[in-house]
């Protein structure tokens, strides 16, 4: 299962890719989260079903607590995994 996940908020110099990428390697998935120009967070996650949908919610819930920063509003795309992502990455 993959997912790419676009969270708009107060999510740029909070932390946030450091905690999603906790969070991501705790879970065993790979992918990257990635600032983007417009100040949002881009969250590429793949793996194990349940995982993926796990970590969405993370990222998705207004009563995740420990999540840095805050999350206004998010997109979330699923697609067909891709076998050349096989870690994990901050950018």
């Amino acid at each position: 299962m993959r997912a790419i996940v676009r969270v708009d908020g107060l999510v740029q110099g909070v932390g946030f890719r450091w905690w999603v990428t906790r969070q991501a390697e705790r879970l065993g998935l790979s992918g990257y989260a990635a600032n983007r120009f417009d100040g949002s967070v881009e969250v590429d996650a793949q793996g194990r079903r349940a995982d993926v949908e796990e970590l969405v919610r993370l990222l998705t819930s207004p009563r995740e607590y420990r999540r840095p920063g805050q999350v206004r509003q998010f997109v979330v795309e699923w697609k067909v995994p891709d076998d050349s992502i096989t870690t994990w990455s901050i950018r």
